[in-house]
């Protein structure tokens, strides 16, 4: 039997299930469940013979509770469903009585009691989804109830608030959720739920100055303070984050001075969830990780590594840490982010007037990567970090590298020239050997330093793309990394319509998702009879990209959106080069006053 999530398009269901006669089922006593928690024991399905559908064993209730939930509120997630073997009718009517007559739905907060001390006791999330019979997402959906204050736990098993302003809550601190309690129980005060919930926990609250890592005399920004309280706040959130991201990066190496071979810095916003990570001291590879809070707060957790990584660990293996529909999944997202940056920092290694610039704009405002730590390469599969490892525009890049790495007398063989190369040697003495390099050089090694810090899902890259007129069908084919990750039918179809005409397009619409790709790959490689596209480039990996549908879900697409808002005649690299035998210190300013 397989655990897995399943959208409610691939479902129907099955005349096996001991519920299929008769008029849509009675839905009062389950609905409100559904409407409030979402679907919590998982369906048993089995494959109809159709690719990626299945019909429902057992489960009819929940399905068409889902349906109704879903017409509510115009979103449809996908069902947790068992899938057991095709073929034997009388095992599907035998496991459809069976569920129908011994099912017991234990309320979510009881799960997570018992949960909690099955981990407490070394069961691994995976474990507990086996032995329960749920996914794994349930179950550490589950465990994310830990996040959460007891009162709010006791609400949500009463009933009195419903699953999305739970899961808005677990990704709040504990103070933040008893600012929310506080609100909850003001009578005359505005409490915001559901989708409400999350743009107040995340919409730029006010940041208390018991946040900042930094020293507090040396802040230049304006502090004000509650004149109905005794805590302090900064008035300016952009001033105190650039000052407490400079004090993270101290923070960072301070803990790589002390011996710490790694150090995370997670995302703004999201938690370290400790029960999917375990203890491991700094001689035996324990990384630190930073979780940075939307208010600014800062934790710092000592000595752990991933499940995953333990795992592998125990088992021999290397230790790679794997990452997670809108229009396309993440590991899309990484396809197609990954391969623009490569693209975008290759032709950037060719104008070193506008890298300087960039730099210019990471000291005046910062960037996550302005510590200064290499821009990742790695993907959520070792498939896409190997195409894009593998891509004309990686070797190109690192062609370059290599020639600034031998310019420098450093190792040719060292995997970037920005930190922690390897060399041994003072800033002091570095310096110095730059001063005795040309202008020119000195720019070159600066362009490759860029690109190599240049963060892969900033809109800079849409910035810097749609301003050096980046090609990507020059650098860039389409490949199994690629077309292997296309799940939507709406992209797929107008893919085709793309690389094979509207007609094509049209005369295939009603087929299914996995006939849809077969077509679209023998259109890319010239098989099965068709034409091959050549020099074919989507829309979200173009300069400026552009969606397939309205639904979003690209970042890629977002950022151009900014960035194209942002660019201006004076943002043109003819505006902003300076000339090869010009003065490189006096004709960049001479070029932008003249276009100013």
């Amino acid at each position: 039997m397989e655990l897995k999530h399943i959208d409610l398009s691939c479902l129907s269901v099955s005349p096996a299930n001991m519920r299929v006669k008769g008029k849509t089922p009675d839905l009062a006593n389950i609905l409100p469940s559904v409407r409030a928690r979402g679907v919590l024991v998982p369906l048993i399905v089995r494959a109809n013979g159709s690719p990626e559908t299945y019909e429902i064993v057992a489960g009819k209730r929940r399905y068409y509770s889902a349906l109704a939930v879903a017409e509510e509120t115009g979103e449809a997630e996908p069902l947790p469903c068992a899938v057991i073997a095709a073929g034997d009718d009388a095992a599907a009517l035998e496991a459809s009585l069976i569920e129908n007559i011994a099912r017991l739905d234990p309320d979510e907060v009881t799960r997570w009691e018992t949960f909690t001390r099955l981990v407490r006791g070394g069961r691994r999330p995976e474990d507990i989804a086996l032995t329960f019979g749920l996914t794994d997402l349930q179950v550490r959906r589950t465990l994310a109830l830990g996040n959460l204050l007891p009162r709010i736990r006791g609400l949500y098993r009463r009933g009195e608030i419903d699953a999305a302003t739970i899961r808005h809550l677990t990704l709040t601190s504990k103070a933040k959720q008893r600012e929310w309690l506080a609100l909850f129980d003001d009578e005359n005060a505005y409490c915001p739920t559901g989708s409400q919930l999350k743009a107040w926990a995340f919409g730029g609250a006010s940041i208390p100055v018991s946040a900042a890592l930094f020293d507090l005399a040396t802040y230049t920004g304006e502090i004000v303070s509650d004149l109905f309280g005794d805590e302090r706040y900064f008035a300016n959130a952009e001033t105190f984050w650039a000052a407490q991201i400079a004090a993270i990066g101290g923070r960072v190496a301070a803990y790589r001075d002390a011996g710490w071979s790694e150090v995370v810095v997670l995302p703004v916003g999201t938690a370290f969830q400790t029960w999917d990570h375990e203890r491991r001291t700094k001689a035996k590879g324990g990384r630190v990780y930073i979780s940075v809070g939307q208010r600014g707060d800062v934790v710092s957790h000592e000595g752990y590594v991933t499940t995953k990584e333990a795992r592998r660990e125990a088992k021999g293996e290397a230790t790679t840490e794997p990452p997670v529909r809108p229009e396309a999944s993440a590991i899309l997202n990484d396809y197609v982010d990954l391969h623009r940056h490569a693209a975008v920092r290759t032709k950037l290694a060719d104008a070193p007037g506008v890298a300087l610039r960039v730099a210019v704009a990471h000291m005046i405002a910062g960037s996550a990567l302005w510590a200064v730590r290499v821009a990742s390469q790695r993907a959520g599969t070792d498939a896409v970090t190997e195409s894009v490892e593998i891509s004309p525009s990686e070797g190109l890049f690192d062609a370059k590298r290599r020639t600034i790495l031998a310019m420098l007398a450093f190792d040719p063989e060292a995997p970037t020239v920005a930190g922690g190369n390897g060399y041994d040697e003072s800033l002091a003495q570095l310096f110095v050997r730059l001063t005795a390099l040309s202008d020119a050089d000195v720019l070159a090694t600066l362009a490759i330093v860029v690109g190599e810090t240049l963060d892969p899902r900033s809109d800079i890259v849409d910035a810097l793309g749609i301003g050096l007129g980046v090609d990507m069908a020059a650098v860039w084919q389409a490949d199994a990394a690629f077309v292997d990750t296309l799940r939507d039918r709406d992209v797929l179809l107008a893919m085709i319509g793309e690389v094979a005409g509207p007609v094509v397009a049209e005369a295939n619409a009603k087929e299914p998702v996995r006939t849809l790709r077969t077509i679209f790959r023998d259109c890319l490689e010239g098989t099965g009879g068709r034409t091959k596209a050549e020099g074919w480039v989507p829309r979200w990996l173009a300069f400026p990209a552009t969606s397939y549908t309205g639904r979003g879900g690209v970042g890629s697409v977002t950022r151009s959106a900014r960035a194209v808002a942002a660019l201006t005649p004076q943002a043109k690299p003819e505006n902003i080069e300076p000339q090869p035998d010009g003065d490189a210190d006096a004709e960049p300013v001479a070029a932008v006053a003249a276009a100013a």
